[in-house]
């Protein structure tokens, strides 16, 4: 472990009740959309409830359909939930972050399918006990008979394809282009399954207020997502052109690209977000890809460094100048935006290193005293190096580097050399800060769990992970 240590010298920061007060705030604000989405589940289980529908629990032969709309319904809505979660909306992304909106928009997903497979199976269950027949000929009989019912199966089938492959064993295998074509099928899934939900179903006949309020409700989030995720950024992009100026070597294999426009300024982005990125390049120009700003915006340009780890990113670092460029962001809340404590730690590991790098630039402005450690499996992986060099320069800045391969005796975010110590011992004064972590998922956990067993709350510890 290397590390300078400069003489301490504390910069004016923010009171603590400053910081307790935003936290607050973000809290209460997060708590309000997580409600808003209980709501909704409940008040569409109470227009069922209102149209009559605790008649179907009152006889034994009518209480499979009972509970198939009812499963229908909440897992209808659940579907709407995941949509609106993943919209891009930047209310959702200042309370939540993108790491923990794209985490529930996944959790949400198992019981959402579970839901909707028994909506069909109660549904040709209960039809079968009214109407005597058995649930195969039943099944085939409701597909081939009644009026929007194929569309129906056809989104069930999809959705089915969506979850599956958003497993996490799934997802290793697959390509990552495929997985993003497969989840573009859930919004045409939506649309699918919406005309049975209108003509099969008696809660949402014409004439009744509750078909306008689904209706709206379907209307308002395929909305969302098409003014955050296709509106916005086109608008965004014709108004400052951004292109590529130049790629510049860190190391082999990694390269930074910097990209200059127009009217940069009016981009209000942070150090330490992150963007969805397009190169109009052979390649590259079809599919999107997430890399965090290795620098804070500057108002003239922004750069991001990228590690050689596939087809896409070697081409990446092999753009050619002038090249366009369409992003979609800046997102994430891994910024300053959300201390609660005068001090910052921050952490990060392989190309996890670089969105420190833009964090630390606008932390040393903020914060009283700002500790950065830097986790390396060797020094040549130590990117942007000189750059942190350089902030070892301020009187606030501690730079720690931790350099040796993984630890193979213990689980440990540290090498087998410093299995003994910790992140307690190594920052000493580590219940005054906020930890900020990015890097590979497994490291991140071990980082987090070190961190939670030294006492810190849950609020003062954030992440940004590397995986889709």
């Amino acid at each position: 472990m290397a590390g300078t240590v400069s003489e301490q010298r504390e910069p004016v920061a923010p009171a603590v009740g400053s910081l307790a007060r935003g936290y607050l705030r973000r809290r209460r604000r997060a708590d309000l959309i997580e409600g808003i989405g209980w709501f909704s589940t409940v008040l569409v289980l109470a227009l069922f409830l209102a149209d009559g529908g605790a008649s179907y629990f009152s006889n034994p032969r009518d209480l499979p359909t009972g509970l198939g709309i009812v499963a229908g319904l909440v897992g209808s809505n659940a579907v709407l939930i995941m949509l609106l979660l993943v919209a891009r909306i930047p209310l959702l992304d200042h309370a939540f972050g993108t790491d923990r909106t794209l985490a529930a928009h996944r959790w949400i997903g198992r019981p959402a399918l579970v839901l909707l497979l028994a909506h069909a199976a109660l549904l040709i269950w209960g039809y079968g006990l009214v109407l005597g027949t058995d649930p195969l000929a039943q099944g085939l009989a409701m597909l081939t008979s009644m009026r929007d019912l194929p569309q129906a199966f056809a989104a069930l089938a999809a959705f089915i394809l969506v979850v599956v492959t958003s497993l996490v064993i799934v997802r290793r295998v697959v390509a990552h282009e495929f997985w993003y074509a497969v989840h573009l099928v859930a919004y045409a899934a939506v649309l699918l399954a919406l005309p049975h939900q209108f003509s099969q179903g008696g809660l949402f006949a014409e004439g009744t207020w509750a078909r306008w309020y689904w209706l709206a409700l379907t209307v308002g989030v395929l909305g969302a997502v098409l003014v955050f995720r296709v509106v916005i950024p086109l608008l965004r992009n014709a108004r400052h052109r951004l292109r590529v100026a130049e790629v510049v070597v860190e190391a082999p294999g990694v390269a930074s690209v910097i990209m200059t426009g127009r009217r940069l300024d009016r981009i209000h982005g942070r150090g330490g977000q992150y963007s969805i990125w397009r190169f109009w390049s052979p390649g590259l120009r079809w599919e999107g890809h997430p890399y965090s700003l290795s620098a804070a915006p500057d108002g003239r340009s922004f750069r991001i460094t990228v590690r050689d780890l596939g087809d896409d990113s070697r081409r990446v670092l092999s753009l050619d100048p002038g090249t366009r460029v369409y992003f979609e962001g800046p997102y994430g809340v891994f910024t300053t935006a959300t201390r609660t404590s005068p001090d910052a730690v921050l952490m990060g590991a392989g190309i996890g290193i670089t969105p420190v790098r833009a964090l630390a630039e606008a932390m040393v402005r903020v914060a009283r005293k700002v500790t950065i450690i830097l986790r390396a499996n060797e020094e040549g992986q130590l990117y942007l190096r000189a750059e942190f060099d350089a902030l070892r320069m301020h009187p606030s800045v501690r730079v720690i580097e931790v350099v040796g391969p993984p630890a193979t005796r213990v689980r440990s975010w540290l090498p087998d050399s410093m299995a003994d110590a910790s992140l307690a011992t190594i920052v000493p004064d580590l219940p005054d800060a906020d930890v900020y972590v990015c890097g590979p998922a497994t490291w991140t956990d071990l980082v987090i769990a070190d961190a939670r067993s030294a006492g810190l709350r849950g609020r003062q510890v954030h992440s940004e992970r590397f995986d889709w």
